[in-house]
C-alpha cells in the first residue's frame, strides 16, 4: 500500500510511477478524497472544542440564574455533540475509502525494471549450463515411459477434476526428495530457517501480502471463511504483521515446504497438458524481512540461492528481469527463473523471486525500531520459490531423459533418494 502522505508532497511522482503499470491520473482521485478527509476530520476537531467550551459556559449560566443563556448554551452543546459524531462518521467513511482505493493500486516499480508489455518484452541477465544434445527427439515429462506409470491425470481427473495429478511408486519418492532435498540446502548452506506454517489463512493475510482484495478469483476460499494459501508467502511474510521489532532482529530468513493452491483463474486453456499448471502443487518458498537499506542486496542473494538448486541438479536455466507489463501486482522487481525444458525446446520459469520494499510491510503495519533511534519505520519484504517442486519435477524429467524412456537422476540427488541413479523406463528407482 502507498503512503498518501508521500503522495500528497509529489504527485506528479507518483502519477509518472503509476502510468508506468499503465494507470494514468491516479492521484487527482486520491488527493480528492484525502482533502475531504482531512476537513472533515479538522470540522470535527473543531467542533469538539466550540463543545467544550460551551460545556464550560453551562454552569456558569446555571449558577447565575441566567435560565435563557443556560438554554442556549446547552443547545449548542447538544448541536455540536451532534456535528461531531457527524464529522467523524464522514471522516471515518472517507478513511475507509481511501484506505480502500490505496489497496486496489500496485506496487511502483524500481527503476532497473525495463518498459515493455508482456513477457516477450522481459530482459534476459544471466545464462547458466548449455541444454543437452539428444540423439533422439526428445519428449515432455508426461510422455517419458519411465513417468508414465508414475503420473495418472485420469484418476486424478474422476477425483477431483481436471489440473490435478496422482503421483505414485518412483515419481512419489522423487517428487518428496526434491522437496526434500531443497529444504535441505537452503537451510544447511543458505542460512534460512524451515519453518511449518497453516495452509488455511484469515482474510487479513491476504490482504497484507496483496492476494485481496483485487485477486480473490485466482484463490480458494473455504464454507467458513478461510482461503488455501497460494503460496507460503501469504504465511511466512505475515509473520511480521503488526509487530514493531528491533532493529537487531532483522533479517529474519525463512524457508517452508507446503502445498499450494490456486484457482487459475487468468490461465484458462493454458498448458493444460501435463502437471506443468496445477490446481493443487508444492513450493518450497522463501521470504526475507529486512532492513530497507538491504532490501535490493537481498534479492540479489535470494536469486542465488535458487539459482544454486538448479545448479545442483545440472539443469540449466536463464534469469530474467521482468518487464513492466509482466511484473506482479505488489512487487517493485521481479527476477524471473527460467528452467530449459527439452520436451518443449524452450525456458519456462520455475522461481520467481521479488521485493516488494514497504509496499506489503505497510498492509501488515510490519514495522522495526532504528537502532539509532527514532521513530519506527516499515521493513522490506521480499519472497521467491526454491524452488516450485513439480516443476523442478518435470525439469529432471526432461533433461535427464534416455531413448529406452528411462532417466538418468542428477548426482546431488542420490542421497535423499538411498542412492538410486535412474528412473527405469517401468517407473523403479534403482
Amino acid at each position: 500500500m502507498h503512503d498518501i502522505r508521500a503522495i500528497r508532497d509529489n504527485p506528479e511522482a507518483f502519477d509518472a510511477g503509476m502510468a508506468r503499470r499503465g494507470l494514468s491520473g491516479v492521484s487527482a482521485r486520491l488527493l480528492s478524497i484525502d482533502e475531504e478527509r482531512r476537513a472533515a476530520i479538522h470540522a470535527a476537531e473543531t467542533a469538539q472544542a466550540e463543545q467544550n467550551k460551551a460545556s464550560k459556559e453551562v454552569g456558569k449560566a446555571k449558577a447565575s440564574g441566567d435560565e435563557a443563556e443556560f438554554e442556549r448554551l446547552r443547545a449548542l452543546v447538544a448541536e455540536k455533540k451532534a456535528e461531531v459524531a457527524e464529522m467523524q462518521a464522514r471522516a471515518k467513511e472517507l478513511d475507509a475509502e481511501l484506505t480502500d482505493e490505496l489497496m486496489g493500486l500496485p506496487n511502483l516499480l524500481h527503476a532497473d525494471v525495463p518498459d515493455g508489455e508482456d513477457e516477450d518484452d522481459n530482459l534476459e541477465i544471466s545464462r547458466w549450463g548449455t541444454p543437452r544434445t539428444f540423439d533422439f527427439q526428445p519428449v515432455e515429462h508426461y510422455q517419458i515411459k519411465g513417468a508414465q506409470n508414475g503420473l495418472d491425470f485420469e484418476t486424478a481427473a474422476k477425483l477431483s477434476g481436471s489440473r490435478f495429478v496422482v503421483m505414485s511408486g518412483g515419481i512419489a519418492r522423487l517428487h518428496r526428495a526434491l522437496a526434500q532435498f531443497m529444504l535441505d540446502t537452503h537451510i544447511a548452506e543458505n542460512g534460512l530457517t524451515e519453518t511449518w506454517t497453516p495452509v488455511l489463512v484469515r482474510d487479513e493475510m491476504m490482504y497484507g501480502t496483496g492476494q485481496l482484495p483485487k485477486f480473490g478469483e485466482d484463490s480458494y476460499r473455504t464454507t467458513n471463511g478461510w482461503w488455501l494459501v497460494p503460496t507460503a508467502e501469504v504465511t511466512l511474510t505475515n509473520i511480521v504483521n503488526g509487530l514493531v521489532v528491533e532493529e537487531s532482529y532483522l533479517p529474519r530468513r525463512y524457508v517452508a515446504h507446503t502445498q499450494c493452491f490456486r484457482s487459475e483463474a487468468g490461465s484458462a486453456g493454458k498448458d493444460t497438458a501435463g502437471m506443468l499448471r496445477q490446481h493443487q502443487f508444492e513450493k518450497v518458498e522463501m521470504v526475507s524481512v529486512v532492513h530497507p537499506d538491504r532490501s535490493m542486496e537481498e534479492h540479489d542473494r535470494m536469486t542465488a540461492c535458487a539459482e544454486g538448486i538448479l545448479q545442483k541438479l545440472g539443469l540449466p536455466y536463464r534469469t530474467v528481469v521482468l518487464c513492466s507489463g509482466d511484473m506482479g501486482f505488489g512487487m517493485l522487481k521481479t527476477h524471473d527463473i527460467e528452467v530449459w525444458l527439452p520436451g518443449q525446446n524452450t525456458y519456462r520459469e520455475i522461481s520467481s523471486v521479488s521485493v516488494a520494499g514497504d509496499f506489503q510491510a505497510r498492509r501488515m503495519n510490519a514495522r522495526f525500531k532504528p537502532a539509532a533511534g527514532g521513530k519506527p519505520e516499515f521493513v522490506h519484504t521480499l519472497n521467491g520459490s526454491g524452488l516450485a517442486v513439480g516443476r523442478c519435477l518435470i525439469a529432471v524429467l526432461e533433461n535427464g531423459q534416455n531413448a529406452d524412456g528411462s532417466v538418468t537422476l542428477p548426482e546431488a540427488l542420490h542421497p535423499w533418494i538411498g542412492g538410486k541413479t535412474t528412473l527405469t523406463p517401468d517407473g523403479e528407482l534403482v
